[in-house]
C-alpha cells in the first residue's frame, strides 16, 4: 500500500515539471513540488531518524523554517531536480530498511510519540501519503485539468 501511495504521488507530478511549483490558491504555499519536498523529509524523519537512529536533519525544513519544504518549493530546474533526487534517495533508504528489518516489530524512539514500531510507521506513512495525494489531485487538476489519474 505504501508503494501504491508513493507511485500515485509520482504519477500526479509526471509531465508538468514547469508547473510543479505552482501554488494551489494564494496565499497558500501548497504545491506539488512542496509535497515532494515535504514527503522526502517525512520519509527521512521516520526511517533515518526514528527507526535507524541516524543524525539526519530534514533536507528542506528546520526549526527556524518549519515550512521550508513548501516555502522553498520554487519552479526552478535545480530546485525541482534536488527535490526529486531527495525523495528518491529517502524512498530507497526506507525500502532497504524495510527489506532488511527482522520483522515489523522493530522499534525506534520518536520524541512526540515515544516508542513506535516499523508497523506503526508504515501505517502512518500510508495515511500521510493518502492525505497528501488528495491535495495532489486538486493541485494537478488546477494545473492542467487532469483528473482521475
Amino acid at each position: 500500500m505504501l508503494r501504491a501511495q508513493r507511485d500515485t504521488l509520482a504519477l500526479k507530478c509526471a509531465g508538468v515539471e514547469e508547473a510543479l511549483g505552482r501554488r494551489a490558491v494564494p496565499p497558500s504555499t501548497l504545491s506539488l513540488l512542496g509535497l515532494v519536498r515535504h514527503l522526502a523529509d517525512v520519509e527521512r524523519r521516520w526511517f533515518r531518524q526514528v527507526l535507524a537512529g541516524q543524525d539526519a536533519p530534514p533536507r528542506f525544513s528546520s526549526r527556524t523554517n518549519p515550512d521550508g519544504d513548501f516555502d522553498g518549493a520554487v519552479p526552478e530546474p535545480t530546485v525541482i531536480a534536488a527535490a526529486h533526487r531527495a525523495w528518491h534517495d529517502e524512498v530507497t533508504f526506507a525500502d532497504t530498511f524495510i527489506a532488511d528489518a527482522r520483522d515489523l516489530d522493530v522499534e525506534g524512539h520518536d520524541a512526540w510519540r515515544g516508542t513506535v514500531s516499523l508497523r506503526w510507521v508504515l501505517v502512518h506513512l500510508i495515511e500521510e501519503y493518502a492525505r497528501h495525494n488528495g491535495h495532489a489531485d486538486l493541485l494537478r487538476e488546477r494545473i492542467d485539468g487532469t483528473v482521475g489519474m
